[in-house]
Formats: C-alpha cells, sequence, structure tokens
C-alpha cells in the first residue's frame, strides 16, 4: 500500500458527532512547545546555530561559527518563557499538551519535573528539533527509540503521542507502528476531527496539529502584537463554538517558549484563556485524552481501506 496517500474528501459535509464529554461544543487543546536545547546547534555537533522561531526572524543572522545571540533567544525558553506560560495554566487549572523533543527535557530537569509533577502530557516531538524527513530511515528510528527510552527516564511515562517538526518522512508513521505503544500522531494539519488511517497494516490514529492557531506567525512576521494573537486565536474559537452547537469540533492552540513566552505576547495568551473560560460547552483537554475518547467512541472501521 502506498505510504501517506492523499485525501482530499475526509468527511465531507458530514462529519461525525464526536460526543465530547459532557456535551461539549468545542474540544480545545493547548499546546507548549518545548524544543530549546535539542535545535541545530554546535553543542549538538550539527557546525551552526538555529535562529528558526527567534525575535533573530527566520534565516540566517550571517554570523561565523556560533551565534551565541541565536543560543541566547533559545535559552529564554526555557529559563524563563516556560515559567510564565506554565504559570498561567496552572493558574486556571487548564492542562496542557506538551510538545516536547526529549533531548530538551534531558537537558532542562527541573521543566521536566515541574511537567511530571503537573500530570501535563508529553506529546514526543521527536528525539531532536531536527527535520526528521531528512534522517534516513535508520536514523529516523533509532530517534523513535531514544526518544521513547529518554522521556521515560526523565518525565516517568513514555510518549503516546508523535509530532516531528515541520512535517514526517514517509517512514513516519510505519516506523511509529513497527516501534509500538503510540495511541496516535500529529503528523497533519489536514482536518478539525480526528481520523483513522492505516500504518504497518494496522489501523492508526492522526489528532491533527495545527500551523493556524500558531504563534509561529509572530516569527514569520505575520502578527505584530499580541492583539494580533488574540484575535485570531478568539475568532478561531468563536466560530468553532458556534459551529459546535450542531457540529463539534477540535481547536488546538500551539505556542512556543522562546516566543509567546515573553511578556508582551504573554498577554495575548492570557486574554484569550480568560476568553475561553466565559464560555460553557468547552472541554479543556490533552491531545492523549482527545484520542482516548476518540478511540472509544469512534473505533477505527473494520474496512478500513
Amino acid at each position: 500500500m502506498e505510504e501517506h496517500p492523499r485525501d482530499f474528501t475526509g468527511y465531507g459535509a458530514t462529519p461525525p458527532n464526536p460526543r465530547w464529554p459532557n456535551g461539549a461544543r468545542l474540544a480545545l487543546n493547548l499546546v507548549l512547545n518545548v524544543e530549546e536545547g535539542s535545535e541545530y546547534s554546535f553543542e549538538n555537533g550539527d557546525g551552526r546555530s538555529e535562529t528558526t522561531l527567534t525575535d533573530a526572524g527566520m534565516g540566517p543572522t550571517g554570523v561565523r561559527g556560533r551565534d551565541l545571540a541565536a543560543e541566547s533567544f533559545f535559552e529564554y525558553g526555557t529559563r524563563v518563557g516556560f515559567w510564565r506560560l506554565f504559570r498561567l495554566f496552572r493558574e486556571r487549572a487548564m492542562p496542557i499538551t506538551i510538545s516536547g523533543s526529549a533531548l530538551a527535557l534531558e537537558r532542562n530537569p527541573a521543566l521536566a519535573a515541574a511537567i511530571r509533577e503537573s500530570g501535563d502530557e508529553v506529546l514526543c516531538h521527536g528525539w531532536r528539533w531536527v527535520e526528521q524527513f531528512n534522517l534516513s530511515e535508520d536514523e529516523e528510528r533509532e530517534h523513535i527509540r531514544l526518544a521513547v527510552a529518554s522521556l521515560q527516564r526523565t518525565v516517568g511515562a513514555r510518549p503516546l503521542g508523535w509530532y516531528c517538526r515541520y512535517g514526517p518522512s514517509l517512514a513516519t508513521r510505519r516506523l511509529l507502528a513497527e516501534e509500538g505503544g503510540f495511541l496516535y500522531d500529529s503528523n497533519a494539519y489536514n482536518d478539525d476531527l480526528p481520523y483513522w488511517t492505516r500504518a504497518a497494516g494496522r489501523p492508526h490514529l492522526v489528532v491533527p496539529h495545527t500551523f493556524a492557531t500558531n504563534d509561529n506567525k509572530y516569527a514569520r512576521g505575520w502578527w505584530g502584537t499580541s492583539d494580533d494573537f488574540f484575535t485570531w486565536a478568539r475568532d478561531t474559537f468563536d466560530v468553532l463554538y458556534r459551529e459546535g452547537a450542531t457540529a463539534p469540533k477540535m481547536m488546538s492552540v500551539s505556542l512556543h517558549l522562546r516566543i509567546s513566552g515573553h511578556p508582551g505576547r504573554s498577554a495575548g495568551v492570557e486574554r484569550f484563556l480568560d476568553h475561553v473560560l466565559r464560555h460553557e460547552g468547552v472541554w479543556i483537554s490533552r491531545r492523549v485524552d482527545v484520542a482516548r475518547h476518540w478511540a472509544a467512541q469512534h473505533p477505527a472501521p473494520a474496512d478500513q481501506p
């Protein structure tokens, strides 16, 4: 069977009713990306410093050798940004999904301990924050193995979900199925609801991720202020909440420590969270809880092609 066949139809005009808990109109998943320390760097043997998704912009700065400014942008994420955003969610008793690169959590034991004690899910964001689609199949298989073992040590539980940087390779889904132990992956952007596919000849659940309600738009120059984020996230929420009266959906919000962790941007996150809390009928959930719910309410069809 072709790996990753394209599907332009999906659920079409009649999406299934997800039957969210307590009849919720919308499932909201809040994601914190923890990548700092696992990015391309001289320390990690890559011969270059990563500047992506920082206040340095998207491209290279022309620094020869180690880019100490770029390294410092990343350090802010775990030194300060994580704790600011984490506190916002804890103050509101909102469960979150940590999209964590395993090496990043290894290198920050205090952060890993806070996640472990909170009970928040760690969706594995790879062994390192690198383009897995550029790895050989053997390298990718080894990265999956290393990540599972690493997270077992640092947060006390193996990951049940997987999400690559940007996108997967053609082999990723099959390798996850072969490794075993995964409930879902989020290597897709093509729906507002989970869906089933197949990997290694078995049913495989996909819970899509988002580049829409994602603070990467700051670094790309599409957003300039926290009001830009708030307006976009609020409008997305309001539309899905309104649709949820007859066709409930899922919404994800994806945040980066070194972006939204800065004070001026965190203000927009705070306003959005408070907007959400003014509405009834919203299931604020970890992504693994969405996956478990979907598998229970909408099991893989026996005739899945």
